[in-house]
């Protein structure tokens, strides 16, 4: 039996290097794990939509996917508008009547929801890779202040998880890790990008690194850009790391496991 498509829902955005680096991240997937088929689905301005992708698949006679978030966060998308979405397409498809029962429909595919990508310890060791590769040392490591800089979220659950990490990171030798958000509604008590690096040098760091909690370029993540002027470095999105490509397959793996819920059409 054939192994179930893997749909990695992205967010999707106006700005052409976000669909390419979704792209580069699915060809690393597709890399690690040979002969697992994987498609792309966006919620919002790049094609295919996600009732694009679930309506092409069905009709090639696929009968199992993996319905991936692209997300790092169970915030709205995750919780709500990805589900409805899924729901959604899956109602679409057309159903097949069975032998003498005009009205009896036959499940055609399922679908099933893995969840959002964090937390998760492979997600920090990409943001380590990529201030690696942006040029801060081992030895920099108790001197340097980092901003963890996500896109920002109004739901307390997706507040505290960013939180929480940035504390459980600093506890690995950082001299401090700072929570900030770039988007317009900053959650109360914490910072814009641009407002932590300016505390984190009035608390006397040497050297500040701003890492940037995102999956690919585009608006918000332009703006973490902007409010890391004053940084010493600038990380670059998590992309293709391959922390990322490997928690995905994780993600895929565990989607799969006969407890967890799944649509059928």
């Amino acid at each position: 039996m054939s192994q179930p498509v893997l749909l990695v829902i992205a967010h999707g955005s106006r700005d052409p290097r976000h669909a390419a680096t979704v792209h580069a991240l699915t060809q690393r997937v597709r890399a690690a794990r040979p002969g697992l088929r994987v498609v792309t689905g966006y919620l919002d301005h790049c094609a295919p939509s996600v009732p694009q992708v679930i309506g092409r698949l069905a009709a090639e006679g696929v009968r199992d996917v993996v319905a991936l978030p692209l997300l790092l966060t169970r915030a709205f998308h995750a919780k709500a508008d990805i589900p409805a979405v899924l729901r959604e397409a899956t109602a679409r498809l057309p159903r097949l009547a069975g032998p003498g029962h005009r009205r009896l429909t036959v499940p055609r595919l399922t679908v099933h929801q893995a969840d959002v990508l964090g937390p998760s310890p492979l997600l920090v060791s990409a943001l380590e890779r990529r201030l690696r590769e942006a040029g801060l040392r081992p030895g920099d490591r108790r001197s340097t202040g980092i901003v963890l800089a996500s896109a920002g979220s109004t739901d307390p659950e997706a507040i505290a998880v960013i939180d929480g990490i940035a504390r459980e990171w600093r506890h690995t030798g950082w001299r401090a890790v700072r929570p900030a958000f770039a988007s317009a509604a900053i959650p109360a008590g914490f910072p814009r990008t641009e407002d932590a690096v300016r505390q984190l040098r009035a608390e006397g760091c040497a050297r500040i690194a701003v890492a940037p909690y995102v999956v690919a370029p585009g608006f918000l993540p332009d703006r973490i850009a902007r409010g890391a002027a004053g940084a010493d470095l600038l990380a670059d999105v998590l992309g293709d790391a391959p922390e990322l490509a490997s928690l995905l397959l994780r993600r895929y793996d565990a989607a799969l496991v006969p407890s967890r819920m799944s649509l059928s059409a």
